[in-house]
């Protein structure tokens, strides 16, 4: 099962590491959910992955039509520290970010509605949709290595935009979401 929690605001260890100065307080995915927008589903890697998986069943749900494969690690990633820390700088995109992780581990820190960071565990079989307009960054653990599926709708569009990026129309969509009373998919998926 995927974990979440809230970081520590005065937390200056190395991005890699999970520990904190103080444990933990920990978030429920429905809470993840409603805080930010972003939707987790687990699948099997051995099962799900093939024809008629629950895979396809979301990709066609959801209009995903591209998909792609990223492997970050040391051996792979040409200028991997340089990378890493561009991943770590905080960012949003137009468009959902959509991640399917095959093999190994990282983080995703995503911004909540008061501002607060929660990091996500992910590791083999979790897919995380971070919704366009979500403050976000990434970043891989102590093992340095992850195989992560990437989707898309049409095309890929693979734009970071750095923070501030209030003025963008992704993102005064995303706030409005947040709104109480207005957290439904027809509202915010236009």
């Amino acid at each position: 099962m995927v974990r979440a929690w809230y970081m520590n605001d005065d937390d200056t260890s190395d991005q890699r590491t999970e520990h904190q100065k103080s444990p933990p307080e920990f978030i429920s995915i429905e809470n993840l959910l409603e805080n930010t927008g972003v939707e987790y589903f687990k699948l099997n890697v051995e099962l799900d992955l093939g024809p008629d998986g629950a895979l396809e069943k979301i990709c066609k749900d959801r209009g995903y039509s591209y998909e792609d494969e990223i492997v970050c690690s040391k051996e792979c990633l040409r200028n991997y520290e340089e990378k890493l820390k561009m991943f770590y700088v905080e960012h949003l995109h137009t468009d959902e970010e959509i991640r399917l992780v095959i093999e190994g581990s990282g983080y995703f820190d995503v911004r909540t509605e008061d501002d607060k960071w929660v990091r996500v565990e992910v590791v083999p079989g979790d897919l995380l949709v971070l919704p366009a307009g979500i403050y976000h960054r990434f970043t891989l653990d102590t093992k340095n290595y992850i195989r992560a599926k990437r989707f898309f709708v049409g095309e890929p569009v693979w734009t970071a935009y750095n923070r501030p990026a209030d003025h963008l129309p992704a993102r005064q969509r995303y706030l409005e979401y947040l709104k109480p009373g207005i957290r439904t998919a027809e509202n915010f998926f236009i």
